[in-house]
């Protein structure tokens, strides 16, 4: 595991496609634990990645750093940016809002026409920063953080991200291009406001736009 900051407070680690951000057995806080050669470690997940999705996370080293966390999230204060290559030419910048509806049995997220009982607002703003034989890279930032928000507000609208079969149809062999970038929050310890970030790595599809990560 790529850890790029560790106190006694808090973890920073790269998560990798196919790992479940939960604890349980496989999830990122185990291969954590196994990680710092402690199987009795506290380590305390905050916020989550799909299985599906890499990159930046952090991870709560104690159960009030947990809940400081927590509640920056609640309360909106806590930065997620993300970056994704979709298929499509999007406009340059905007607001996606949808009503989104979670459908247990099928494992899908849905946009759903109105509002009732288990339909939530979910809402991104975004920018494309360039494109490339016929696919774009964007830049996001979450308002909302509703299972698979990001792939389907996209996929919605026209612009299925590379690589997601769920939602876009896409048959190429490559992990969904979608990546934690950058998240941002105050240290519950020091209360300092500190940010984390990494691009993700060079290869299909990100590779095409090497000169504007």
């Amino acid at each position: 595991m790529e850890i790029l900051y560790q106190d006694k407070r808090i973890l920073v680690a790269i998560k990798p496609s196919g790992v479940l951000s939960t604890d349980e057995d496989g999830g990122m806080p185990q291969l954590l634990r196994e990680q710092l050669g402690d199987a009795h470690a506290c380590v305390r997940t905050v916020h989550r990645l799909d299985a599906a999705v890499s990159g930046v996370m952090v991870f709560a080293r104690s159960a009030k750093a947990a809940s400081l966390l927590s509640q920056q999230i609640r309360e909106h204060k806590f930065e997620k940016e993300y970056l994704a290559v979709v298929h499509g030419l999007p406009p340059a910048e905007g607001t996606l809002t949808d009503l989104l509806v979670r459908d247990n049995a099928r494992r899908i997220t849905l946009v759903a026409e109105k509002a009732e009982k288990g339909v939530q607002e979910a809402s991104l703003s975004y920018q494309v920063m360039a494109h490339c034989d016929g696919f774009s890279l964007v830049k996001i930032r979450l308002h909302t953080g509703r299972t698979h928000q990001i792939r389907v507000q996209f996929s919605s609208r026209g612009w299925p991200l590379a690589g997601d079969r769920k939602y876009g149809n896409d048959s190429a062999e490559h992990p969904i291009a979608l990546w934690s970038h950058r998240i941002a929050f105050i240290h519950p310890e020091s209360g300092e406001w500190v940010e984390y970030h990494q691009n993700p790595p060079s290869c299909t599809p990100w590779d095409l736009f090497t000169s504007s990560l």
